[in-house]
């Protein structure tokens, strides 16, 4: 894991966070989201020139999940998008700073511990339900965060009654030097099949983040 991205888009501190060299990360701003997408299936092609053939797919593809991700308010989207023996693999880490306040604006405790212990359990009533696991990770330099994984049911966005069942883990990191923020590092992916590797995925890239 080698590509790093930085962003000073919160009070305390930047943030660090390091991705497979084979995924694609980017500004998810519409002002320069649509340029760096152009410049990066260019180079991803240029480089692996079988690619041609998909580059409106992937351009199409990386656009959407570029809107998805700045619409949820993440600060920062990093992306795999894959094809192996015909079968499309895609997952996204998204990295968001948010209010530790609930609905009615009252202040939440940014402690992970308590974090954990208000965060609900999903239990499976049979194979193939949706379900959910609280706990808590260490993150090296870091400390103590909260943690949910599973196989959600998502909205296929905002306004949108359907849903969409992924892979999800979200860590719950508290912001430094601050009582009311915390960042927010969210894996997903609809290939449910390979759930338990994408959870490891993303532990282990969300073991790379850094407050820098």
């Amino acid at each position: 894991m080698t590509s790093k991205v930085t962003s000073p888009r919160q009070p305390a501190a930047g943030i660090s966070l390091s991705v497979p060299e084979s995924w694609w990360e980017f500004d998810v701003r519409p002002e320069g989201r649509e340029a760096t997408i152009r410049t990066l299936v260019d180079e991803r092609v240029r480089a692996t020139p079988e690619l041609e053939p998909y580059r409106a797919d992937l351009t199409a593809m990386l656009r959407k999940m570029a809107k998805d991700a700045q619409e949820s308010g993440a600060i920062y989207l990093g992306c795999m998008a894959e094809n192996f023996d015909g079968v499309p693999l895609t997952a996204t880490v998204t990295v968001s700073v948010v209010g530790a306040k609930n609905q009615q604006g009252v202040a939440l405790s940014t402690d992970p511990r308590v974090i954990a212990e208000s965060l609900s359990t999903v239990t499976p009533r049979r194979e193939g339900d949706a379900w959910r696991k609280v706990t808590t990770v260490d993150i090296p330099e870091v400390g103590t965060a909260a943690r949910t994984f599973g196989v959600e049911d998502v909205p296929v966005e905002q306004g949108d009654s359907r849903t969409l069942r992924m892979v999800m883990t979200q860590t719950y990191i508290p912001v430094p030097g601050t009582t009311d923020q915390i960042v927010l590092v969210s894996g997903a992916s609809p290939v449910l099949d390979l759930a338990e590797a994408f959870h490891d995925i993303f532990d282990a890239v969300t073991s790379t983040f850094r407050f820098v």
